[in-house]
């Protein structure tokens, strides 16, 4: 599966290539395999932030090969949307900041796997879309569930129910990107990003991150006795003494992740 997906390492930033050209299609393996480099990449107390970038300028990800879908095997489409919603899921759920570098087109599962991801930023040539029920299928890779949370119901509803192509431009404006660069430089706008991750504490990011997607399903009242729990649970952690020696003895610290 490492040709399928790539994975470079530049200081506490990771790097996921996806490699399955012409148009970086999603298969059972490489899902997979995803969910698998991203549970290394949480045991990895030197890693900080994830990119999800791809070698196309013309294509970010076209989603599933629907060749794969071209049967009357329920099993068989089971296993395949289990590998989408297993993989995402723990996307989603990575420990440090994830960022989509998206080139060309991100259709389906492709957009789905930058729904997952913590930042989107996209070039100008870029288009996404969530088309699966034109071909009667349904997006089953977390992407009824972002989506909405993302950009709102009705525009949710108009990419999905309508099936409507969404310009880098109009991503811009309704939230779906945060972001957007010129073709070929979104991958060192993503590093540049990934850069400022690295002045965060780890500890406070993963906390911080788990208290902001809490806030989609759990009341606030709640949440906002978890988060002075969490504040408090900050001084179990060798980083939140060195982030505050650092800042008082006015140099930068040195973050352990732990």
């Amino acid at each position: 599966m490492s040709d399928l997906l790539k994975i470079e390492k530049r200081g506490h930033t990771a790097i996921i290539t996806m490699n399955n050209p012409p148009a970086n299609t999603w298969t059972p393996e490489s899902l997979n395999y995803l969910k698998q480099l991203v549970e290394e990449l949480n045991a990895d107390k030197d890693n900080y932030a994830l990119i999800l970038a791809s070698e196309s300028e013309k294509f970010f990800s076209a989603g599933a090969d629907l060749n794969r879908f071209n049967h009357n095997d329920k099993d068989q489409a089971f296993t395949f949307c289990a590998a989408f919603g297993e993989a995402f899921e723990t996307l989603t759920h990575y420990r440090g900041v994830s960022i989509a570098a998206i080139t060309g087109f991100a259709m389906g599962g492709g957009l789905e796997a930058a729904l997952c991801c913590d930042i989107r930023i996209c070039e100008t040539q870029s288009q996404m879309a969530l088309p699966e029920a034109t071909v009667g299928l349904l997006p089953c890779g977390i992407g009824t569930q972002h989506l909405p949370w993302l950009v709102g119901e009705g525009w949710a509803k108009r990419m999905i129910l309508l099936g409507e192509r969404i310009k880098s431009d109009k991503a811009l404006q309704i939230g779906l990107v945060q972001d957007v660069v010129e073709t070929g430089t979104v991958l060192d706008k993503a590093l540049e990003l990934a850069d400022k991750v690295a002045g965060q504490s780890p500890t406070s990011v993963a906390r911080c991150k788990q208290l902001i997607m809490g806030a989609r399903t759990t009341p606030m009242n709640h949440m906002m006795a978890l988060e002075r729990e969490q504040f408090v649970k900050l001084w179990d952690t060798q980083d939140q003494k060195e982030g505050v020696a650092a800042f008082l003895e006015k140099r930068k610290p040195e973050w352990k992740n732990q």
